[in-house]
This record gives C-alpha cells, structure tokens and sequence, in this order.
C-alpha cells in the first residue's frame, strides 16, 4: 500500500453497535483497506475495496486472518467506490456476522469467523482518513 496507513486501539465496538469510517480516495488508488479485528494478527474482518489489483477489478474482497492466517476470501460485485472522492462504510459487528452499509446503502454481510466479546482494533491503508463515530 502506498500509505503509511491509519491504527486505531481500545476501539470497543461492541456486537449490536455500528463503526462508520470515513475516508478520501486518492485519485490515483488501486486498492484500500479497512480492517478490524483484535490486533495487527487477528482481524475479524478485511474490507479490500479493488478498483485494479491483483487481477480484481472493482470487486470488494472481504476476508479474516487469524494468528497471521488469512481465511476465504469472499467477493462481491457491488462497487460503489469513486476514485478522487470521499466515501462512508458503516460497520455493524454482531456475534456471528458483520454486516456493512456502502456509501450506495447496499448492504452485505460477511461471517464473524472469530469469536470477539468486542472489535479493538481498527487499521486503514490506501484511504485517506477522514473521521470514525460509533453508533
């Protein structure tokens, strides 16, 4: 990643909670991540917005790493993602799944492969940050 990215510890996003995070997009942005979990080892979700990498064009792969192992990989299709703007993801972390709200209002969900009485951790590369709020 071209930045040196944005961490953020003692989050306490609790299950039944939502973590918005806000962000600019630099022109020239091939991919961006949002990930959380417990720590830099352990990310109960990897957000992976791709407008060009690694073969993915604009697909969003979501993934889990656990003890530095990552998991399946999940892919969606939707992409709401403009390059040189800002944008909004809103988080909603429960027990068994994530569920995320695009700057679209599509909404997925992706499974909560690790069981966390609540998200610490918060890591952001690529994105310009903007701000984070909890509701």
């Amino acid at each position: 990643m071209a930045s040196a990215g944005v961490v953020g510890t003692n989050i306490n996003l609790q299950p039944g909670h939502c973590l918005e995070v806000k962000g600019f997009i630099p022109k020239d942005c091939k991919r961006f991540e949002i990930n959380l979990g417990q720590n830099a080892a352990n990310y109960v979700i990897h957000f992976n917005p791709r407008f060009d990498h690694g073969g993915d064009v604009r697909k969003i792969i979501c993934n889990s790493k656990q003890a530095d192992t990552w998991g399946t990989e999940q892919r969606e299709s939707v992409f709401p993602f403009q390059q040189g703007s800002e944008t909004t993801v809103c988080f909603e972390y429960q027990t068994d799944k994530i569920n995320i709200k695009l700057p679209s209002e599509e909404t997925f969900s992706f499974p909560v492969r690790m069981a966390l009485p609540a998200v610490l951790f918060l890591c952001m590369e690529g994105i310009q940050f903007k701000s984070i709020s909890t509701m």
